[in-house]
């Protein structure tokens, strides 16, 4: 394997306004082109983690979609983070991955976060997805799977897990605790990115 340069972009998110996000989210992506490899944004990084999926969603060739793909090739770059797609009857937060080829690829988040009622509005995954990148295997999942180390678990299947998230700053010794577990368990690299700031659920 070659050496692989992470950016991982933590932002405080523009609640449910997708156009404020990409336009700042841009900036900071253009900030990484020449350097990074894979810059990886949070979860719902559009949005905020938003259970509204009617008025936030968008089909898998909308807007955000072709934005990763664009810069992603524009900046010769991999691109990783999720949105609100609806696909068909149903709704997803679907991790999108763009590459600098121009081609996306895509993983539905498998748990759903019940506290916040995601499960009554989103549908789950049903398969991992797991890409490769300058000879690294990665294999890109969603925040609260983070909790669920039978769905993490690869023999020898990938030599990279990345979380991207909305995790709460109450549940931080978790967040903390758990990469570390995933990453011995697997006997691999883990990254993982989250938002900062606060959005309109009052959540930190």
């Amino acid at each position: 394997m070659r050496d692989l340069n992470i950016a991982l972009l933590q932002a405080e998110l523009h609640w449910r306004n997708p156009q404020a996000n990409r336009q700042a989210l841009a900036g900071m992506i253009e900030q990484e082109a020449g350097s990074a490899d894979l810059v990886v944004l949070p979860e719902m990084f559009t949005t905020g983690f938003t259970m509204d999926v009617q008025s936030n969603s968008e089909p898998l060739d909308g807007q955000t979609a072709n934005w990763l793909k664009n810069l992603a090739v524009e900046h010769d770059m991999a691109i990783c983070g999720s949105v609100i797609i609806h696909d068909g009857d149903y709704f997803y937060n679907r991790l999108l991955w763009a590459g600098s080829d121009g081609s996306i690829q895509y993983y539905d988040k498998r748990h759903l976060f019940r506290m916040a009622q995601e499960h009554h509005h989103f549908r789950a995954g049903r398969s991992r997805l797991v890409v490769e990148l300058k000879g690294w295997r990665i294999c890109p999942l969603i925040c609260y799977d983070l909790r669920f180390p039978v769905w993490s678990r690869g023999a020898n299947e990938f030599d990279l897990l990345i979380y991207v998230a909305n995790w709460p700053a109450a549940r931080e010794s978790a967040w903390t605790t758990l990469l570390p577990a995933r990453a011995v368990e697997n006997q691999c690299y883990v990254a993982g990115v989250n938002c900062v700031g606060k959005d309109d659920n009052n959540a930190a």
